[in-house]
C-alpha cells in the first residue's frame, strides 16, 4: 500500500470569477454553482454570458466548498457553471476509485477545517487540497470499501424515507379524521386545566432535573433530549415548572420559522421547562393531549400561529393568553383516543427505525475508522 497526495492522482479545478453583473434569477443562461448550492444540489442564480467550457459541471461531478465549512459532495443538479470558491475534483489515475475518494476526503477536510484559523470565515486553498496525503490500497480493495460504505448509506437513506412516510401518514390520518370534518370549535383555554410558563433560572452543572429548552423540541413535533442541560430548583417551586407524562410543550419564543414548535412529553420521569416553553395540561375528560399536540403541529395551525406571532429582532412571540384564545376543533373524545392509539402504533415503528439508524451510524463510523484511521 503506497502513500500518495491527492494532487498526484486528481486534477483540482478551482472555480471561475464570473462577473456578477451578468447574474440573474430569471433562469436565463446556465445555473451558477456557488458555495451554498453544493450541499442543496441546485442553484437559483444563473449566468448569462460566454464562459470557458472547462468550468461546465455535470451531474455527479465531485465538488468541494472552499469557504466556511469544507464539504465534498457530488453535484446533484443539471449542467451548471463552477463559480469561484468552489472546486471540482477529477480522478486522473486509473488506480484510484472515485467512490473511495468520496468517502476518504471528507475526513481530511474536517481535519483541515478544525485546524484553520479564522477571523470571520475559514478559507481553503487549492494547495491545501492537493497536499492531502493518504495510503492508497489496490483498486479492487478500494471498490470493496466504497461498496460497503455505499450500501450502509443506501440503507440509512431508505430508513430515513420510511420515517418521513410515517410522519406523513400521521398527518394524513389527522387530516382525514378531523380537518375534513365539521366539528364544533372551542377556545383552547376552555379545554385545559392549566397553562404555565417555564422558569428563567439558569442551568446548573450536575443539576437534579433535566432542563428542557426550546432546542429540545424538534420542528416535526418530537422531544429530543440529546445535549440536555440540567437544573436545580427549589422544591417549593417544582410544581410550577415540572413536566410530567402527558403534558404538551409549546415553544412560545423563537424565530418566526420555529415559533410554535410543539411536542407531547411522554417520559416516565420529571423534568423542568425553561421560560421560552409553555406547559399545557389538558382536561383529559374532553381533550386528548396527543390530539392537541398534533393539532398545534398541523401545517394550517402553524401558519395561523406564525401569522399571529408578535415580532421582534430575529424573534417572534406567542404568549399564554394568545395561545389559549385559539380555536380548536373538538371531536368526540373517543375519536381523539382512537387517533392517539394509532399514533402510538406508528411511534413503535418509528422507534424501531430510529434504533436501526443509530446502529447504521455506529457501523459506518466503525468502518470509517478501520479503513481511514
Amino acid at each position: 500500500m503506497k502513500k500518495v497526495k491527492l494532487g498526484e492522482v486528481c486534477d483540482i479545478l478551482s472555480g471561475y470569477a464570473f462577473k456578477s453583473s451578468q447574474f440573474n434569477d430569471k433562469k436565463i443562461g446556465l445555473p451558477l454553482i456557488r458555495i451554498r448550492d453544493v450541499e442543496r444540489g441546485f442553484s437559483d442564480t444563473y449566468f448569462e454570458g460566454a464562459y470557458p467550457e472547462e468550468y461546465l459541471i455535470k451531474n455527479g461531478d465531485l465538488l468541494i466548498t472552499m469557504d466556511g465549512s469544507f464539504i465534498l459532495k457530488k453535484w446533484e443538479g443539471d449542467l451548471a457553471l463552477l463559480n469561484q470558491r468552489v472546486c471540482k475534483i477529477k480522478i486522473m489515475n486509473k488506480s484510484v476509485d472515485e467512490g473511495y475518494i468520496s468517502w476518504l476526503i471528507p475526513k481530511f477536510l474536517k481535519e483541515i477545517e478544525d485546524k484553520t484559523p479564522f477571523v470571520t470565515v475559514k478559507h481553503l486553498s487549492v494547495a491545501k487540497i492537493k497536499d492531502i496525503s493518504f495510503f492508497l490500497p489496490d483498486i479492487q480493495e478500494q471498490k470493496i470499501i466504497s461498496k460497503k460504505l455505499d450500501t450502509i448509506r443506501q440503507i440509512y437513506n431508505f430508513r430515513k424515507k420510511q420515517s418521513e412516510k410515517y410522519n406523513e401518514l400521521v398527518k394524513s390520518r389527522f387530516n382525514e379524521m378531523f380537518i375534513l370534518n365539521d366539528f364544533s370549535l372551542k377556545r383552547l383555554g376552555e379545554l385545559v386545566e392549566e397553562v404555565r410558563y417555564g422558569t428563567s433560572l439558569p442551568a446548573t452543572l450536575n443539576g437534579k432535573y433535566g432542563y428542557l429548552r426550546m432546542n429540545n423540541i424538534t420542528e416535526d413535533g418530537k422531544l429530543n433530549i440529546q445535549n440536555l442541560k440540567y437544573i436545580d430548583i427549589p422544591e417549593k417551586d417544582l410544581e410550577k415548572y415540572v413536566v410530567r407524562k402527558g403534558d404538551v410543550l409549546f415553544n412560545r419564543t423563537n424565530s418566526i420559522e420555529l415559533v410554535g414548535k410543539t411536542c407531547i412529553y411522554e417520559l416516565n420521569f420529571d423534568m423542568v421547562i425553561a421560560g421560552y416553553i409553555i406547559r399545557i395540561r389538558t382536561n383529559n375528560n374532553i381533550l386528548n393531549s396527543r390530539y392537541l399536540s398534533e393539532f398545534l403541529n398541523f401545517p394550517s395551525t402553524k401558519k395561523f400561529l406564525r401569522n399571529s406571532a408578535k415580532g421582534a429582532v430575529n424573534q417572534a412571540n406567542i404568549n399564554a393568553k394568545e395561545l389559549q384564545d385559539i380555536s380548536v376543533p373538538l371531536p368526540p373524545l373517543s375519536l381523539q383516543n382512537e387517533f392517539a392509539e394509532f399514533v402510538a402504533q406508528v411511534d413503535k415503528s418509528q422507534l424501531a427505525i430510529q434504533k436501526s439508524l443509530e446502529e447504521l451510524e455506529t457501523l459506518k463510523k466503525s468502518l470509517m475508522q478501520e479503513y481511514f484511521g
